[in-house]
C-alpha cells in the first residue's frame, strides 16, 4: 500500500511491520483442526475489518491480539504488530480529530494508539465483541481527551467575546490588562482587551470579569482579609495619560 507523505506514528508502524509475520502466529479456528490454522498478519488484518467474515472468526482473532499485546516489546515484534492491526480502525478518527481541533496529527495518532492499547488491556476472556469494544473505546477516549484539551483560538473580533453585541459608534476606547500570577504549570500570559468607552465607564469589575470569562478568577473588587493573589486588572483610557 502507498503511505502518506506526512510523518507520524501510523506511517512509522506501517513501515516497520511491512511484510512481517511475528511469532507465535495468529490462528484461525474453523473447526477443521483443534489447534487452528496459522494465518499471516496481512490476512488477519483483512479478516478483522471484513464484515462478511464470520463474527466468531474475528472475535477469536481479537482475543489473540489482546494476548499478544501483553508480550515484552524487547523480546517480540508483537507489540508493534498489535498496533499495526488496529490502524484501519483508528485512521478515520485520527483525521476527524485533527480536522476538528486543528491538532498536530502526530499528537493525535500517539494519543489514539495509547487509548487503543489501554482498551486492549481491558478485553476479558468472555468479551463477545472485543474488536468493536476496543475500537469504540479507543476512539471515544481520544475524542474526550481532545475536547478537554481544546486550545483557546485567537479571534479578530475581540469585542464579540462572550457573544455580547457591542456598538462601536461611540467616542473613545478603554483598554484592560489582566496579569495572572506566575505559576509552574498552565498558562499565565497577560491578557489585554480593548473595548469602546461606553462599555467600560461605570461598569463594575465583576461585570467585566464575567464578559471576559474571568468570573471564576476575579470574583470581586473588595476583600476583607489578606489572601492569595489571583491576578491584577488595570483599566486605562487608550490614547490618554490620565
Amino acid at each position: 500500500m502507498s503511505l502518506p507523505s506526512y510523518p507520524g506514528l501510523f506511517v512509522s508502524v506501517e513501515r516497520q511491520c511491512a511484510d512481517r509475520n511475528p511469532m507465535p502466529e495468529l490462528r484461525l479456528f474453523d473447526g477443521s483442526r483443534g489447534a487452528g490454522v496459522p494465518v499471516v498478519l496481512e490476512q488477519a488484518r483483512q479478516l478483522l475489518y471484513d464484515r462478511s467474515a464470520a463474527p466468531a472468526t474475528r472475535t477469536a482473532l481479537w482475543h489473540q491480539i489482546a494476548e499478544r499485546a501483553r508480550l515484552d516489546a524487547d523480546r517480540s515484534e508483537w507489540p508493534s504488530a498489535v498496533v499495526w492491526l488496529g490502524l484501519p480502525g483508528l485512521r478515520r478518527t485520527a483525521f476527524k480529530i485533527t480536522d476538528c481541533f486543528r491538532a498536530e496529527r502526530e499528537d493525535v495518532e500517539a494519543e489514539l494508539v495509547t487509548c487503543y492499547l489501554e482498551a486492549l488491556a481491558e478485553v476479558g476472556a468472555y468479551s463477545s465483541d472485543p474488536g468493536g469494544q476496543v475500537l469504540r473505546s479507543a476512539c471515544s477516549r481520544a475524542w474526550t481527551l481532545w475536547r478537554k484539551a481544546r486550545p483557546e483560538l485567537a479571534v479578530e473580533n475581540v469585542e464579540g467575546a462572550g457573544s455580547l453585541p457591542i456598538r462601536t459608534d461611540t467616542d473613545g476606547l478603554w483598554q484592560a490588562d489582566y496579569d495572572p500570577p506566575a505559576r509552574q504549570t498552565g498558562l499565565s500570559a497577560s491578557l489585554r482587551i480593548t473595548v469602546p468607552a461606553h462599555r467600560a465607564e461605570g461598569v463594575r469589575m465583576g461585570a467585566l470579569a464575567q464578559v471576559w470569562g474571568l468570573a471564576d478568577t476575579a470574583v470581586g473588587t473588595r476583600y476583607s482579609r489578606r489572601g492569595r493573589q489571583v491576578g491584577t486588572i488595570s483599566l486605562r483610557r487608550v490614547g490618554r495619560n490620565d
